[in-house]
């Protein structure tokens, strides 16, 4: 079982942050995006393009299934909650939200090949926000403020996971 599963819209930090608690807990980080893009020999962007988001979905919430199993820090895509079997394995785990305002998302996705925020990158974001915030708040057992300096976001991470 995965020791800490993290969720929230793309450039929330998810990867960074999981890289961060895996160093301090001597374990593994899976980034989910990067197994899938291993699974299936492309990148996730050129994978979306190529079989649709709905396709995607499955795929990704099959790897998510497989990486589960593993000791690690795992940081989901931001879309995994889109996907219903994806959130029952999401519920089953210590799943975290990091929650991040718009304005600083479109900071951060500033760069980067994102075929779901093509074109205008806050109107895509504030539009996929709304779709999903409920899913995240159905998945997550705590949510935590994604804007705070990275070592915030680990310890308050941490002091969920140790209480």
């Amino acid at each position: 079982m995965a020791r800490i599963v993290l969720v929230g819209l793309p450039g929330s930090g998810k990867s960074t942050v999981a890289r961060r608690l895996a160093q301090h807990w001597g374990c593994d980080a899976i980034d989910i995006d990067d197994a899938l893009a291993a699974r299936y020999g492309s990148t996730t962007a050129d994978l979306l393009r190529e079989i649709g988001e709905e396709r995607f979905r499955d795929e990704e919430a099959a790897v998510l299934r497989d990486c589960i199993e593993s000791d690690a820090v795992i940081a989901t895509g931001g879309g995994v909650v889109e996907n219903a079997l994806a959130r029952d394995l999401l519920r089953a785990q210590t799943t975290v939200w990091l929650r991040v305002g718009v304005d600083c998302l479109v900071t951060r996705v500033a760069e980067g090949d994102r075929p779901l925020l093509a074109g205008d990158a806050a109107e895509r974001l504030t539009l996929l926000a709304a779709r999903r915030e409920h899913w995240y708040a159905s998945v997550a057992h705590v949510s935590v403020d994604g804007e705070a300096p990275l070592d915030e976001v680990v310890a308050a991470i941490r002091a969920v996971v140790h209480s």
